[in-house]
């Protein structure tokens, strides 16, 4: 489902590792995608993988990658460098129990503050989570989407339950399928700045061998990209790496809320949790308990407007997740 929601979208590069239990994910994709013109290539660890797909995207592919916790890990130093970089890609999480090499074949959610923070510095991404295979095809095709509207690395945070299953999964006409234009600059050459923006914070970008000449760096950099050793532009760099997707929390978040009543206990789920609390919803709606429902498909940005609607007039919040108490925390 995975693969076949990013090859709707145009997806042509996928650099990855097997690991259990995403492996899956990149067979599926390697079997198909020489059928479409694209490549995918084994590369020899995790770090290697998210580095070809930076490299990929820069060069003018789509490209996302595939792993499970341990290689989540190892990718992290260069998802930050593709928030720095602002480069659109997709990265998909089937998460498995942890720490360390933990449970390869049982179900997690223990990623998710990983998926936020788990490089250094500020930054933000955006994150997704499914509940079924139908929604991991849909909401691959949006993370490639939001990956290319906002510039920004995109998570798709499975799970080895979802990862695992086997349910039917109706894919639409191509003509049904809405494709998200990549960003690219109309400056002629030479009068190209990278990181050069306008009210909504993004740039446009420019793909290697267009023939313009441009740097791009981890380094705090100016809107030239080039290197700038200055407390002030380090400020005006991060805090727009951050807005950029703060300032759109409304238009990105995405979830589902019903019995929002006045005094209601909220069940805020996500993922397959979201599947057995719909469940034990419903079983307590039935015995006259007053109970509403909230599930995230968007993990980041967090729903913080939504909590913070509700909060005053809901009797709580309660929060089944398969982990020690993450999205609890927020």
């Amino acid at each position: 489902a995975c693969t076949e929601g990013a090859l709707s979208v145009g997806c042509d590069f996928v650099a990855g590792y097997p690991i259990t239990p995403s492996t899956e994910v990149v067979e599926r994709f390697a079997a198909r995608v020489p059928k479409v013109g694209g490549t995918f290539i084994q590369m020899e660890d995790e770090i290697a993988s998210i580095t070809a797909v930076l490299g990929a995207v820069w060069a003018g592919g789509k490209a996302m990658t595939v792993t499970s916790g341990p290689g989540f890990s190892l990718m992290m130093e260069n998802i930050g460098l593709g928030a720095m970089l602002e480069t659109p890609c997709v990265v998909i999480n089937v998460q498995r129990g942890g720490p360390s090499t933990g449970l390869p074949t049982m179900v997690g959610q223990a990623d998710i503050m990983q998926a936020r923070w788990g490089s250094h510095g500020d930054y933000e991404i955006i994150a997704l989570a499914p509940q079924s295979p139908q929604e991991a095809f849909y909401l691959t095709i949006d993370a490639f989407n939001l990956a290319e509207e906002y510039r920004v690395p995109v998570m798709v945070m499975l799970d080895e339950c979802i990862g695992h299953m086997t349910e039917k999964v109706v894919i639409p006409a191509a003509s049904e399928i809405e494709v998200a234009p990549r960003r690219m600059t109309d400056a002629a050459p030479g009068e190209y700045e990278p990181f050069a923006v306008g009210a909504d914070l993004i740039p446009a970008m420019a793909h290697a061998g267009d023939g313009h000449r441009y740097h791009v760096t981890g380094l705090t950099h100016d809107a030239r990209g080039y290197p700038v050793m200055e407390a002030d532009c380090h400020d005006d760099l991060v805090r727009r790496l951050c807005d950029k997707i703060r300032n759109n929390e409304d238009e990105i978040v995405m979830l589902e809320a019903d019995g929002m009543d006045d005094g209601v206990v909220v069940v805020d789920s996500y993922g397959i949790t979201s599947r057995v609390a719909r469940a034990a919803v419903d079983g307590a709606r039935t015995k006259g308990l007053k109970v509403g429902s909230i599930r995230m498909l968007t993990l980041w940005p967090f729903c913080e407007n939504r909590i913070r609607e509700l909060a005053p007039r809901v009797k709580g919040f309660v929060i089944p997740e398969i982990n020690y108490g993450q999205i609890s925390l927020e």
